[in-house]
């Protein structure tokens, strides 16, 4: 996966959103199950008229039912087809698309831009009640609704004791050869006037099941049921905790990706791709 287009190729950035519950996640599969990848893929095919498919490489791949309003993606395209289509590709898109997946912005990318791997960080929002009465109907595709008070105060005490650079291991579903070495750089809870709690999850990446792992394991507490100490406990123990429920996929969605200054994306890129290990460590996890 290159930084930069081959040759008679130009790499385009695409800003992107969509709601998540008719797709079955972000990547392309087989089988010919709904994707926001092959939704793309196949517009882009279609209004460029060409008879090939270019594939986009994603900011972050995001699980069946998960939202975004702020996703990133790049694709190569040759310069011929971008120069004969640019001036009407969004629009031509536009019309062609799903309602429930936009792109707003297509232009060229800066030098040593990559999408995935230049990202400096993703922020993830997941959006919960305790209302009594449950969800306001007109957002139940993106609010969970969960039938306990929940004392925000706690859930955010909890919270900042997993904030840093740690092993989530405890809070990702392990895939083989992937590290679950991440920095949480922002994790905290807010209650807004209309009692929707937000969860704000900000980190360099994610692992599997994280962001809503550790949304579960902080419902929990705020609910009562486990004491504040609880999720770091689990996090020091390193492994899965039965205990520690994955939240429902609608109250999540990728609000936001960070990139550095244009000068830094190539730098980053390849920083991202090195092999992590916490200090003390014996040896290296995985990549990236």
């Amino acid at each position: 996966m290159s930084d930069e287009a081959a040759p008679g190729q130009v790499r385009l950035r695409l800003d992107l959103s969509y709601d998540g519950r008719d797709f079955s996640g972000w990547a392309r599969q087989a089988g010919g199950r709904r994707t926001v990848q092959g939704e793309i893929e196949d517009a882009l095919r279609t209004v460029t008229r060409s008879t090939r498919t270019y594939e986009l490489t994603v900011a972050g791949r995001t699980d069946a039912g998960v939202h975004a309003r702020g996703q990133v993606a790049h694709v190569d395209l040759p310069v011929e087809v971008w120069e004969e289509h640019r001036e009407r590709l969004l629009r031509r898109l536009a019309g062609r698309l799903s309602h429930d997946v936009r792109v707003w912005r297509v232009e060229p990318a800066p030098a040593g831009f990559n999408a995935r791997f230049s990202a400096i960080w993703r922020r993830y929002a997941y959006r919960v009640t305790d209302h009594p009465g449950g969800v306001d109907p007109l957002l139940r595709g993106h609010v969970l609704w969960h039938d306990w008070p929940l004392d925000v105060a706690a859930m955010n005490e909890a919270a900042g004791h997993l904030v840093g650079e740690h092993d989530f291991a405890a809070y990702c579903k392990r895939r083989e050869g992937a590290t679950t070495i991440r920095t949480l750089q922002r994790f905290s809870w807010e209650r807004g006037a209309d009692g929707v709690i937000t969860a704000t999850v900000r980190a360099d990446a994610f692992c599997h099941n994280m962001v809503r792992s550790l949304v579960g394991a902080m419902l929990f507490v705020g609910d009562g049921h486990r004491p504040v100490d609880w999720p770091r406990a689990v996090l020091a123990a390193g492994v899965r905790d039965s205990a520690v429920h994955v939240v429902r996929p609608h109250g999540l969605t990728l609000e936001e990706v960070g990139y550095p200054a244009d000068d830094l994306l190539a730098v980053r890129s390849r920083e991202a791709r090195n092999r992590r290990t916490l200090p003390g460590a014996g040896g290296a996890v995985g990549c990236c």
